[in-house]
């Protein structure tokens, strides 16, 4: 009876570690930095990019699910989570930096997917590197130089207005005080978590970062003109995805992408706020893979 019990447990124990992906972490030395990078699954590559106040961890709930059907990346932007931060006399662009990631890992083409800032990056990276790109998936979207010249905007001011005042928070108190602040304390950003599980992630994540972009200046390399006036230029398919309760800016944001992208196809997310990803994240990853595959088969509207 013991042996056929340690035989089962044995079996289901196996099987519940074959359900588990295979993942390839890791470095990537490239531009003079050093970016943590996960890899885990086969198929078509399909590449995260994480948001601000966080790491490749706010794709929890997609990476091991998607690597079923995709060979799925995600990692660290320079200056967040284990990736280096920027060396303050450096001029760098994180749409190189994406490019040289890619590249290291030997990824002709990949779909690139967003998340707030980190759909700013992918947006820059799509209209500079079109040819390494399958498709377009900015969510919660963001793009260069929207909230100033001939894009202010209201929304982008009350956003805007919440950093100097987490930047304070950094100094005089720290991380902890900065990030409830961030996810608890205000109108702009908490108002957009629907989700307690969504909360406490942001919560964990924000503890551990280091804040160093906030406290420190770094030469970015911007897209010029920025991206928010070249998006004409995007001819990949494109899938926004906002949400109910996503912030104001990003809506504005994605009606504005939906009217210049030709053909792109534009999702609000019911009952979810601006990490919709991890709001909804069943919701989320079907719409993520349907659109996938419509790309694959040609179907994605025109």
């Amino acid at each position: 009876m013991k042996k056929v019990l340690f035989a089962t447990l044995s079996f289901i124990l196996l099987i519940s570690c074959n359900n588990k992906p295979t993942v390839k972490s890791g470095f990537a030395e490239v531009n003079g930095t050093s970016l943590y990078f996960e890899v885990a699954g086969k198929g078509k590559p399909l590449l995260f990019v994480h948001g601000n106040f966080g790491d490749h961890r706010h794709w929890d709930f997609q990476f091991a699910p998607l690597s079923k059907k995709y060979k799925v990346i995600r990692y660290d932007v320079r200056g967040f989570g284990k990736s280096a931060v920027p060396k303050s006399d450096e001029l760098f662009s994180h749409r190189n930096d994406l490019k040289a990631l890619l590249e290291f890992l030997d990824i002709e083409k990949a779909h690139i997917c967003g998340l707030s800032m980190g759909s700013g990056i992918a947006v820059d990276f799509v209209i500079d590197y079109p040819e390494m790109c399958l498709s377009l998936i900015p969510i919660g979207p963001w793009a260069g130089g929207f909230g100033s010249g001939d894009f202010k905007s209201s929304n982008a001011d009350s956003l805007f207005a919440v950093f100097p005042i987490v930047n304070e928070i950094l100094k005089n108190h720290g991380p902890k005080e900065a990030t409830d602040y961030l996810w608890k304390g205000n109108n702009c950003l908490s108002r957009s978590v629907r989700n307690p599980a969504t909360l406490d992630a942001l919560l964990i994540m924000g503890y551990e970062y280091s804040y160093w972009s906030h406290l420190n200046s770094s030469k970015i390399e911007s897209l010029e003109p920025p991206a928010i006036s070249r998006l004409k230029e995007i001819k990949l398919p494109t899938l926004i995805i906002t949400a109910e309760y996503d912030l104001e800016s990003c809506k504005e944001i994605a009606e504005i992408m939906e009217k210049e992208i030709t053909g792109s196809v534009k999702i609000s997310i019911k009952d979810a706020g601006h990490i919709m990803n991890m709001d909804k994240p069943d919701e989320f990853n079907r719409l993520i893979s349907e659109f996938i595959d419509s790309v694959k088969q040609g179907n994605v509207k025109k």
